[in-house]
């Protein structure tokens, strides 16, 4: 596949015309859902449970904690929607290989908790593997939460077919509560590439580590391709949910893929994020909006503190669309209302930095950090 070959024919909907669908989208409203992609504002997150359970310590002294964007375990494939390939499926084979490299990390780190975006439980593109279960039956971890992010019972386009994929919590400790709150839907799409596409969310969820103070968290993945400001405005509304929390007296950590980089990134190497030569389906400016980010740094505890990161940025590159280059910009972020322990932060690019290279797991590197548990 050339890389300017347009998205419009090959991602969401370049095959609705041709099937005839286009008049059953039209006609789509609020009592009419005929490929189950639409969610409510506020709905229970679906919970997971290990098939075997490692029974994690009554003490705990300090939390492990890891921010991961897995990339439905895609790994480095060439698949079309980065245009550099034309590959939409993966085998089942090839599912198991990239999650196995996934678990290896993980259990490498060995954290309490995992904040995970891209994870597929139902889609033809991932064989039907619901990662969300393999990962916790193939690591330490016993519990999970988890929100769809892009669902639909058939995409009628390349093949794609049923998908269902968001963001997940895998946790040590049980889970009790965990909700889906939506996010704003990209507005400048039309009505039928919005009701295809993803469905941005906060995967919000309650984790009763142990002692007197449950830990709350929220996982969230923003707009990468809206140029209208809806990813200014999701980060917003991130924000007023940590700052709820906070001001009823929570401990929370907050995760995710922000596709914002920080305030102070001033030595980007090869910054462009996709080789797609139309417009419409390159990524949103991420530099005109670090100022997004300032009150997140200057309200919570980060896990890459901020002046760390503008004393030389490169360590703590988190994402590459290049798989044969190096990390370019970091997108993926820990915060905390209590405090992590200094020094402790740490992205997992490569051997030196944690003991295991992450580069072929997926576009983007896992951050990890420590804190102390109860917070004092």
């Amino acid at each position: 596949m050339s890389k300017n070959k347009s998205w419009r024919k090959r991602l969401l909907i370049g095959g609705l015309s041709a099937l005839g669908i286009l008049g059953i989208a039209a006609a789509i409203g609020a009592y009419l859902d005929p490929f189950n992609t639409q969610f409510e504002d506020v709905e229970d997150a679906q919970l997971y449970t290990a098939d075997s359970f490692d029974v994690p310590r009554s003490e705990v002294g300090e939390l492990r904690i890891m921010n991961w964007n897995a990339k439905f375990g895609g790994g480095r494939i060439d698949f079309f929607f980065d245009c550099h390939g034309d590959r939409v499926l993966m085998t089942k084979n090839e599912v198991i290989e990239n999650l196995t490299g996934l678990a290896q990390k993980i259990k490498q780190y060995d954290p309490d908790i995992v904040f995970l975006q891209e994870i597929d439980t139902h889609s033809k593109r991932v064989a039907d593997v619901d990662q969300m279960q393999w990962l916790l039956d193939h690591t330490n971890l016993n519990y999970g939460a988890y929100a769809s992010q892009w669902r639909a019972s058939l995409v009628p386009s390349d093949g794609i077919g049923h998908v269902d994929s968001g963001n997940g919590i895998l946790s040590k400790w049980s889970i009790n509560h965990a909700e889906r709150l939506a996010l704003p839907l990209i507005g400048e799409q039309d009505p039928v590439t919005r009701y295809f596409y993803l469905k941005r969310n906060i995967l919000r969820a309650r984790i009763e580590v142990p002692g007197d103070t449950p830990l709350w968290v929220a996982n969230i993945h923003t707009a990468a391709f809206a140029h209208d400001g809806t990813k200014s405005r999701q980060i917003e509304i991130f924000k007023d949910e940590l700052a709820r929390l906070d001001e009823q007296g929570k401990i929370f950590v907050a995760a995710g893929d922000l596709n914002t980089i920080p305030p102070g990134s001033t030595h980007l190497h090869n910054f462009p994020d996709s080789v797609c030569e139309v417009e419409k389906f390159q990524a949103d400016d991420y530099r005109s909006e670090t100022g997004l980010l300032d009150s997140l740094y200057e309200k919570y505890d980060a896990a890459i503190p901020l002046e760390k990161y503008k004393a030389d940025n490169a360590p703590y590159f988190t994402h590459t669309t290049d798989k044969n280059g190096f990390w370019n910009r970091k997108l993926d972020y820990l915060f905390t209302n209590a405090r992590f322990k200094p020094d402790s932060g740490m992205v997992h690019q490569d051997a030196k930095s944690g003991g295991m290279e992450t580069m072929p797991l997926s576009d983007h590197a896992p951050v990890t950090v420590e804190m102390a548990w109860p917070p004092g």
